[in-house]
């Protein structure tokens, strides 16, 4: 051991020690020395494992769980916790004084919708004066900085360190997308959030969380009391199956519904829907005796839910339907229902629908819009749930009239196999067009389009990648778009 390594043997020492600015490691390649190593279970491996390699490197203390340290090494400066990632959370909020920055934080969780529903809060957040930042899908940005975002929700360390990045540029509210990913990893740990939000729950990431129950019980986890701050409110999809069990789980939480029938719930904030075009939405709201009308540019049912979760947290939070009323003024989320301008003035719109629920959504609004024939072009990701392919096909052909089959991010699989297991959910579907090169397959469905058409293409959204082979190729449906046709 270096002479210069502090004897650290107590979780209160450790803490004190990173209180007083040094940094948690959780990847024994980066340990340098005076670092404390924290050893996280892994998917196939468990940092406890690397413990010896931190050591070496001059971990001045290693964090792991009871039982899982080699036998044969020391016990001198290693430090047993029972749930490491939480004990990750813990020191990354002594060591950047989270809970201390004055930042209001804004969660929210669900399926779908989770990147609009941030956005739209975001947005009214701004015109009522806040200074807002965004942790997301797209990217994480607040006034004056934006950066490409590696994963919906950072890792724990890194999640808190872009929060102190925030607070120190006068951030005061952040909206967060919170994925399931990062609930059952726990890298929200240290954080209490001012509101948790749920959109809703449907069929995703089934590879990781094996089945629909495990996969609920994580996005719960964001709404236990210990993720919210003494005040915080549950925002929660009434319409939702999954809602409606959790609100039951939370009587004081609040609620949010598309289908309006005046409950005496002053809780529940109601809406239906009094027009809807290729122009947006406009919804008829009710809570608590109050009525307004909020028209959106926001095209599709699901996006008149998303409408609501945002008006459903500002009064949550102590805003009124006149402060929701800056909704009305809200531009689409890129990648979401994109219309993409163009100078033969087709309808094409771009969306990030890649799941069961979200074509379902996504192409029955595009139905409601009196199109002459609705043309779609999708394909599943690789190295992901193949349970949802049958499911995706099936969405595709219950409201496409052309469906072209494409690839998405294949990662490791082939994508030919890929399309094969999606094969069988487009048994119904009046044409269908195979094409596994998406610039190409795009090409083939603009050469298709005539005026009074509609044609969506799904998967990737904002993404400016395709992920092949495990390598990111520079790829942006709005771009191969624009190659073929001239864009406004």
């Amino acid at each position: 051991m270096p002479q210069d390594r502090p004897l650290l043997t107590t979780w209160p020492a450790v803490l004190d020690y990173v209180a007083a600015g040094h940094r948690a490691r959780i990847d024994s390649r980066q340990v340098e020395p005076g670092d404390v190593f924290v050893a996280l279970p892994g998917s196939t491996v468990h940092g406890s494992d690397f413990a010896p390699q931190a050591l070496k490197r001059g971990a001045a203390a290693v964090v792991a769980a009871p039982g899982t340290l080699p036998a044969t090494l020391s016990q001198q400066n290693c430090v047993v916790h029972d749930d490491p990632r939480e004990a990750l959370g813990a020191l990354a909020e002594a060591h950047f004084g989270t809970s201390r920055l004055g930042l209001e934080l804004i969660g929210v969780t669900g399926t779908n919708g989770k990147t609009t529903v941030v956005g739209l809060l975001e947005y009214a957040l701004q015109r009522m004066g806040r200074r807002v930042g965004v942790i997301g899908t797209i990217a994480n940005r607040w006034p004056g900085h934006e950066e490409p975002a590696a994963l919906t929700t950072p890792g724990c360390w890194d999640l808190h360190a872009c929060l102190s990045r925030m607070a120190a540029d006068g951030v005061d509210t952040v909206c967060m997308e919170v994925s399931s990913h990062a609930l059952a990893q726990r890298r929200t740990a240290g954080l209490r959030f001012s509101a948790a939000v749920l959109t809703n729950v449907s069929q995703d990431h089934l590879d990781y969380h094996r089945d629909m129950e495990s996969y609920f019980t994580a996005k719960s986890t964001l709404f236990n009391p210990s993720h919210l701050t003494e005040n915080g409110v549950r925002v929660i999809n009434a319409d939702d199956p999954y809602g409606r069990r959790l609100r039951t789980g939370f009587p004081g939480a609040w609620g949010y519904s598309l289908h309006s029938e005046k409950a005496q719930d002053p809780l529940l904030v109601e809406a239906s829907v009094a027009g809807m075009d290729r122009k947006g939405i406009r919804l008829s709201c009710l809570w608590q005796g109050q009525q307004w009308v909020l028209p959106s540019p926001l095209v599709g049912r699901h996006n008149g839910a998303n409408l609501m979760a945002a008006q459903a947290t500002l009064l949550a939070l102590g805003f009124g339907p006149a402060d929701a009323a800056v909704l009305s003024d809200a531009p689409p989320v890129p990648g979401r229902l994109e219309r993409v301008e163009n100078a033969a003035g087709l309808d094409i719109f771009v969306d990030y629908a890649h799941t069961p629920d979200a074509l379902e959504n996504v192409l029955q609004a595009m139905t409601a819009l009196d199109g002459n024939r609705l043309l779609v072009v999708f394909g599943c990701g690789g190295d992901r749930d193949r349970t949802k392919r049958v499911p995706m096909g099936q969405a595709v052909a219950r409201y496409a009239d052309v469906a072209i089959l494409t690839s998405d991010n294949p990662r490791h699989e082939d994508p030919e196999a890929i399309m094969a297991d999606v094969r069988p959910g487009l048994a119904d579907c009046p044409r269908v067009v195979e094409e596994s090169d998406r610039k190409a397959a795009i090409a083939l469905a603009l050469q298709e389009m005539v005026p009074g058409d509609i044609l969506v293409v799904t998967g990737k959204g904002h993404e400016t990648y395709q992920d092949i082979g495990g390598v990111r190729v520079e790829f942006s449906d709005i771009r191969a778009i624009c190659e073929q046709i001239q864009c406004n």
